[in-house]
């Protein structure tokens, strides 16, 4: 199935570019893996490099690049799956993440490290997301 018939949630409310982005690249990566968690790992790899996750949808990225440290590594140097980001760019400057962090409204900001404001930043996504899932959009 084309990746662009069953996009995931968060997609759907972002832009073109995203949803290109996303879907070539799962396309892509269906036919030399198969269609599965695979194909979508990678799909969304390759849409972290360009867009990070602002709430309830993809927003491009100041700067192209790795999103965190799992997406800066080469290649896995196990088979396990090692933790994200989740969408949050765990590389961009303390003053963007503080920015992400006021447009979500995250509280206590001011005092966050750097870790602590990508950590409430991915909560504040994590809800965002949830609450527009269960409004139906």
């Amino acid at each position: 199935m084309p990746a662009r018939d069953d996009l995931p949630s968060t997609l759907k409310r972002s832009s073109t570019h995203a949803q290109e982005t996303w879907s070539k690249t799962h396309d892509s990566a269906v036919e030399s893996y198969g269609e599965g968690e695979r194909a979508h790992r990678t799909a969304f790899a390759s849409l972290k490099h360009s867009f990070e996750k602002v709430g309830d949808h993809w927003e491009p990225k100041q700067r192209k690049g790795p999103s965190d440290a799992q997406a800066e590594r080469s290649a896995p140097r196990s088979r396990r799956a090692r933790p994200t980001a989740g969408g949050v760019d765990a590389n961009a400057s303390k003053a963007q993440l503080m920015d992400v962090a006021k447009r979500l409204d995250v509280k206590g900001r001011s005092r966050m490290t750097k870790d602590q404001l990508v950590e409430a930043i991915g909560k504040a996504n994590n809800r965002q997301t949830a609450r527009s899932r269960a409004k139906g959009s």
